[in-house]
């Protein structure tokens, strides 16, 4: 699908651009990493939580260069784009480490260099030189993402979808007045900027609603309605897909405006984003809320597989040649990760990776993606739990020990943000194809629902010296393996 994303001129652009990058390279070797995911799937922890275990020597025992003793250090460094804004690492370790709160969600693309220097484990290669890696890590929304498909489709595909979409009966009540208002217009009718206004508000609020918990929808493109950030009530975000096209629209009619403003949104929002951050990418990780999903039933899991369907479809996959590579970058290796694996007892990950599995072995056949190597893995950057067990009656449940968000509810109790509580999270389905079966069946009385339930950032332990420990977490170290180990070894 990414040929027809961009036009010769954009192909001319990339390659004069990857040819600049690759000749930098050859001095200062780099891998640019790209971190998105949907919105609280955990990116900026996750990026907080790599640097923070690499800088210090964190426990990452299928970490292969850690593990061996071959990372002589890891370090920040200024990033090579001056006009991405920097990814806060500091702000973000703060808020984990000292407040105890999770950072704020990614909102706008950031950067961030890291810069390891190691041995090499062949002979042959240290004879040579020095081992120095820069890692460029790319932080940006999954939302933004789930635009880069609006290339390839006109105004009329847009809106046929986003209707079809709309009408599936996990949103019909949510779009129901964007519905009933887009109805009730003539397309055909000349183009009004109030008329334009309220269509777009209305569409954007049943995006807005998608996004909230008790549904946990994904694929809620335009990804800018959701966070329009400096654009925000500009004409690139005044329009919406209409319910009813005239087949021989007229100029300066409401639906020649929404139309010429769509075409806007892809060329001066959509295809720059495309173009100077995804065709540059190496590596890429894709995190999901797969817990928040689960816990919204199967038809969230439906449009969850749907959205990484999209996403993986936008990425460029494969491995070139020599020649290839100086003009064309493209990712060799894409890790879709399910967060919040703390949330969980042990028990369950295995079933939380196997759906996982499940999900991305079908978004790749979707999308038709070959050429390069997917995993999954079932992870929490940062633990904000602990294990245990309970006695209720002459059963022993496994638990979880932590302490909930302020404010979060289980079985009726509410939560003061203060006080450590166990819970038993439930277990998941043993069988994978239950969170995806939409014909409505309740699960087996001896699978129980999850209880999920978000739990403060963790209080770092102290070494007898006083030195605060690295941040503590689930398979980062496996993840790290995945993207990165082969460029170290």
């Amino acid at each position: 699908m990414a040929p027809s994303l961009t036009t010769f001129t954009d192909e001319a652009r990339i390659a004069l651009d990857t040819l600049s990058g690759r000749a930098a390279g050859l001095f200062s070797p780099s891998l640019r990493l790209g971190v998105t995911g949907l919105s609280r799937a955990g990116k900026t922890v996750f990026i907080s939580a790599l640097v923070h275990n690499l800088i210090h020597g964190g426990r990452l025992p299928l970490f292969e260069a850690q593990k061996s003793g071959r990372i002589a250090r890891a370090f920040l460094e200024e990033q090579p784009d001056d006009a991405v804004p920097r990814f806060q690492y500091e702000d973000h370790i703060a808020a984990l480490v000292n407040d105890r709160v999770w950072p704020d969600s990614t909102r706008a693309i950031s950067e961030l260099r890291l810069t390891i220097e190691y041995e090499s484990a062949s002979g042959w290669n240290r004879l040579f030189s020095a081992g120095k890696l820069s890692v460029d890590i790319v932080d940006y929304p999954g939302e933004w993402l789930l635009d880069l498909p609006l290339l390839g489709k006109s105004f009329a595909d847009f809106s046929r979808e986003a209707v079809e979409l709309a009408a599936l009966p996990v949103r019909s009540d949510l779009s129901q007045a964007w519905r009933e208002l887009a109805c009730a217009i003539n397309p055909d009718a000349d183009a009004d900027e109030m008329t334009a206004r309220h269509l777009a508000e209305s569409f954007a609020a049943y995006l807005k609603a998608c996004k909230l918990d008790e549904r946990a929808l994904s694929t809620l493109p335009p990804g800018r309605f959701l966070m329009p950030g400096d654009l925000e009530g500009s004409p690139a975000l005044t329009f919406a897909p209409l319910t009813r096209l005239s087949e021989r629209r007229r100029s300066g009619s409401l639906q020649a405006m929404m139309e010429r403003r769509y075409e806007a949104y892809k060329t001066h929002v959509v295809k720059p984003f495309f173009r100077e951050h995804i065709t540059r990418l190496d590596r890429q990780i894709v995190l999901i809320d797969a817990m928040q999903a689960l816990n919204a039933g199967p038809a969230a899991m439906a449009d969850l597989e749907r959205a990484v369907t999209e996403i993986l479809s936008c990425f460029r996959p494969g491995r070139g040649n020599f020649v290839t590579d100086l003009l064309s970058r493209r990712i060799d290796r894409i890790l879709v990760a399910a967060t919040k694996a703390d949330q969980l007892h042990h028990e369950s990950h295995d079933r939380l990776q196997a759906i996982v599995r499940r999900l991305a072995d079908r978004a790749v056949a979707r999308a038709n993606f070959s050429g390069a190597d997917v995993d999954v893995v079932a992870m929490a950057a940062v633990r904000s739990t602990r294990e245990g067990t309970v006695k209720q009656g002459r059963e022993t449940l496994p638990v979880i020990i932590g302490t909930p968000l302020k404010d979060e509810k289980i079985d009726g109790e509410t939560f003061d943000g203060k006080t450590e509580t166990a819970i038993f999270p439930g277990d998941l389905p043993e069988k994978v194809d239950a969170v995806f079966d939409l014909s409505g069946s309740q699960p087996e009385n001896n699978e129980p629902a999850i209880r999920f339930v978000r739990f403060r950032p963790p209080k770092l332990e102290r070494t007898a010296e006083g030195v605060t420990l690295s941040l503590s977490h689930i398979r980062l170290d496996r993840a790290l393996q995945f993207l990165i180990g082969d460029r170290l070894a």
